[in-house]
């Protein structure tokens, strides 16, 4: 259980055996002929295991082992691609490998093999059918890349799904919207949403526009300013809330993305839809001065020099294995987030609100974290928009503790929820 809180699935053992010692060679290594071996000989099959079965589940099974460093032979069909350690950069990865038949929406939202298996299929035979005489196993790269690019065109949704959205025809208990940090995707929450998929919570996230690395500079959305996020998703929320029938809304905004749920809060406010919470992670109000400065420092440096930074300050630990033309994506992705985040708070902390948030503010934070860890007290600055502000500290986690303690970030979400519950 302990493990299971701050590992991937794949990461726990699924037995334990305890042995007095370890085999070892005549020089006194580590035999480790004899303990492979020994470890097949203990070794607890799993008995929901379902073998991939058709070519297109074998093939994608083979793309996963390559691309996570799982054994071929241990993905089921029902395995969950971030369950087995895929990250928002595996993803890319993995949508690259198959040519863009996918694209890192598809990933997001059907990550069960036999389900993303399924989508494949349908996209080769809607292809098939479309081509001359019925062939269309000969389809290019870029026609592949254009079938997966109509689930990412302009106009599509920016929620993503990362949890369950009912059981057994239940309705979720509430609606939790993540935003990311600069330069970040919706895959940035699919650790935190595994470890809130017990709790009834439908989670979602925002894939901005224009931060897909999957797709080609051609197929790419532009980036869209924060007044557009803010409406494009506030209207896609009141359509979830409907469909699903959640009982509550809660946002969460992470880093920058803090400025993009504090917007989106206000619309929502503003027209009239309650929103329960407001977590704030990793982010302090700061001053408008210094947040201006920011800007203008980060508008100095290339967009490769900032990929270089986010991948020297360990942000994006996947970076140096991206081609350069995407690691410089990810800088102009960041620069564009982080930009349009500094300066809505920047104009929000001259110019304050007259009527603040009825919904509280949780503010999330990490002992660790070097960014918010030098000003002790001053997360009570977010009472500036709220008329109530409260503060949950992880004992540690980094600034990007969503991903690095998915179980201690998933347990202030139920912590609040359970407040708000509570009589």
């Amino acid at each position: 259980e302990r493990l299971g809180a701050a590992l991937p699935e794949y990461m726990v053992p699924a037995a334990f055996h305890h042995r007095e010692s370890l085999p070892l060679t005549g020089n006194g290594k580590i035999d480790v002929k004899a303990l492979t071996a020994l470890a097949a000989e203990l070794a607890a099959v799993e008995p929901d295991y379902d073998a991939p079965a058709t070519p297109t589940e074998q093939r994608l099974a083979q793309a996963w082992a390559d691309i996570v460093g799982v054994p071929a032979e241990r993905i089921s069909r029902r395995d969950h691609f971030f369950d087995l350690g895929g990250s928002s950069l595996s993803a890319v990865k993995l949508a690259v490998t198959l040519k863009r038949a996918v694209s890192l929406r598809d990933i997001t939202r059907t990550p069960l093999l036999a389900d993303l298996a399924a989508l494949m299929d349908e996209r080769a035979g809607q292809a098939g059918d479309a081509a001359p005489n019925g062939i269309g196993s000969g389809s290019s790269e870029a026609d592949v890349g254009g079938q997966a690019g109509t689930g990412s065109a302009p106009g599509s949704g920016l929620l993503q799904p990362l949890t369950g959205t009912a059981s057994n025809g239940v309705a979720p208990s509430g609606l939790l919207v993540c935003f990311p940090y600069a330069g970040g995707n919706a895959v940035n929450f699919q650790p935190m949403a595994g470890a809130l998929r017990a709790s009834g919570l439908a989670v979602y996230a925002v894939e901005l526009p224009g931060h897909d690395l999957a797709q080609s500079s051609a197929e790419r959305e532009p980036f869209a300013p924060l007044t557009e996020i803010v409406e494009r998703v506030v209207g896609e929320i009141g359509a979830v809330v409907g469909a699903l029938g959640a009982a509550s809304v809660s946002l969460w905004g992470h880093s920058a993305g803090a400025a993009f749920a504090l917007a989106t809060a206000r619309e929502l406010h503003r027209r009239g839809i309650t929103v329960a919470r407001l977590f704030v992670g990793a982010q302090l109000p700061g001053d408008a001065a210094t947040r201006r400065a920011a800007v203008a420092d980060l508008g100095s440096r290339t967009n490769a020099e900032i990929a270089a930074r986010l991948s020297d300050g360990g942000s994006y630990t996947e970076l140096a294995e991206l081609d350069s033309q995407r690691a410089e994506h990810i800088g102009a992705a960041y620069r564009h987030d982080y930009v349009a985040a500094n300066t809505y708070l920047a104009d929000a902390l001259e110019h304050p609100p007259v009527e603040k948030l009825p919904a509280p503010i949780t503010v999330v934070l990490a002992a660790d974290d070097p960014s918010t860890a030098r000003f002790p007290g001053r997360h009570t600055d977010w009472g500036l928009f709220a008329e109530h502000v409260e503060l949950c500290l992880l004992v540690d986690g980094g600034h990007y503790f969503p991903r690095t303690r998915a179980g201690e970030a998933a347990k202030a979400v139920l912590a609040a929820a359970d407040r708000v519950a509570s009589p």
